[in-house]
């Protein structure tokens, strides 16, 4: 999952080195591209029958499609609009509302060094998030549309936990469950459907859509598959809660490539929110190993 992140973080600085993509064009390409790398990857793993599973995929596919749609789409237009620094904490609201998701919806009773790590998580966040509001107003807007990303993911992830507790018992009963991993190719299409419109005409230069191919397929295609693998094994809100290092390696990752340098109130946020995830998962360790059996 750290790899997962590192590879969604480069999103920030490479969109700012475009030279004449913008807001919706800019979300086409990639969406474009991330459908194309997907539509490689998947028909190695699943062969010819890749389009047939597609054709009868169920309502949690589909649901789960339309969620990695707003990811996608929101994402890169909200970079357009404001700074990586204020997209990047916008969606870091994504652990606790994941948690928030899980326990309403999936009835998961979350330890307490989760809930811990979550409200020091966002209380980083919090901190960011205040003094950016500070330096005006002009970032509301894409901050407003970054808000979509961390609803759509806590959702995602959510239904994704529930599918493989739905699939688990079709299999018991020798049954079959959902495969969720189309449903990212669904995400996919449907971004770069409903954005090609509004993108047109289409003005990106090829040094523009050689970047974005690269982040449709590096930075979406292969982390999302590897992000929808690991629901398997880590919980919703674990999973969110270490997405939030994206927030850390983004911000980073700006400042060094494209000279976006964060505030004071940035560092000392994203120290909170390694701080959390240290905690969190060294606890989490410590508690898996003395739980194991002993032969």
């Amino acid at each position: 999952m750290i790899v997962v992140t590192l590879l969604w973080s480069t999103a920030g600085v490479v969109s700012r080195h475009l030279e004449a993509a913008r807001g919706f064009e800019v979300t086409f390409w990639r969406s474009a591209f991330n459908a194309l790398g997907l539509v490689v990857a998947l028909s190695l793993i699943r062969g010819r029958g890749l389009w047939g599973q597609l054709l009868r995929a169920g309502r949690d596919v589909w649901i789960s499609g339309l969620c990695w749609a707003v990811m996608f789409t929101a994402f890169m237009l909200a970079l357009t609009l404001t700074s990586v620094a204020n997209v990047l904490v916008t969606m870091s609201l994504g652990p606790l509302l994941t948690a928030l998701f899980a326990r309403l919806f999936l009835r998961h009773r979350l330890p307490a060094r989760t809930w811990a790590a979550i409200l020091l998580g966002s209380a980083g966040i919090a901190w960011m998030f205040g003094h950016e509001m500070q330096s005006g107003l002009s970032g509301l807007a894409g901050m407003a549309v970054a808000l979509g990303v961390p609803l759509a993911a806590a959702t995602n992830w959510t239904l994704l936990q529930h599918s493989h507790a739905k699939a688990q018992a079709a299999a018991a009963e020798e049954g079959a469950g959902d495969d969720m991993l189309p449903a990212v190719l669904l995400g996919a299409l449907i971004s770069a459907a409903l954005t090609l419109p509004l993108a047109w005409p289409l003005q990106a230069s090829w040094h523009d859509i050689s970047l974005l191919a690269g982040l449709g397929v590096f930075q979406l295609a292969l982390p999302c598959l590897l992000a929808v693998s690991l629901t398997r094994v880590l919980a919703a809100p674990e999973i969110a809660l270490l997405g939030l290092l994206e927030v850390v390696f983004g911000v980073l990752w700006a400042w060094l490539g494209a000279g976006e340098a964060p505030s004071t109130a940035t560092l000392v946020g994203g120290a909170m929110v390694i701080l959390a995830l240290l905690g969190n998962e060294l606890l989490g360790m410590g508690g898996r190993r003395a739980a194991a059996p002993t032969r």
